[in-house]
């Protein structure tokens, strides 16, 4: 093998792995944009914020049964203190296309104890053109032994 031939397979190499490295950072930044959707919603519901939560679930302002359950949620699960999240089962965990999965959250704050719920978020979009996290639902409490459906 000549020299250039050599050049030429090894250029090719390290842009595969360059456009491989591109997509899969993509893919795991949408995990954290996941993570942070959840985190959002659920600091609005512990300080009592139903209209933050509701801001904070895609086409929930525009939904009378997701608003009153957001409601709900915001008066019973008030809690004082930073919350934190003990577990987080992302709703997938690795899609590079269009997806909607329900994720699992276990959360606690210093006045109370672990709180579990289901969170639905739809990701959209591809790896080319990057990918979008809604939060499209929030049950909830659900018994810490549950598995959301």
């Amino acid at each position: 093998m000549g020299r250039s031939r050599r050049y030429l397979v090894l250029a090719s190499a390290v842009v595969i792995f360059l456009l491989v490295s591109a997509a899969l950072a993509r893919v795991l930044s949408a995990n954290g944009a996941e993570r942070a959707a959840i985190r959002d919603a659920l600091e609005a519901q512990a300080s009592g914020d139903a209209r933050a939560l509701v801001a904070a679930i895609d086409g929930c302002a525009q939904d009378e049964a997701c608003r009153a359950e957001a409601a709900v949620n915001a008066a019973a699960l008030r809690s004082s203190g930073e919350i934190e999240l003990a577990r987080l089962d992302l709703s997938t965990s690795f899609s590079p296309f269009d997806t909607t999965g329900t994720a699992r959250v276990v959360w606690k704050t210093p006045s109370r104890l672990t709180v579990v719920q289901c969170a639905r978020v739809h990701r959209s979009g591809n790896v080319a053109s990057g990918i979008e996290v809604r939060l499209t639902s929030l049950s909830r409490p659900i018994k810490r032994d549950t598995s959301c459906p």
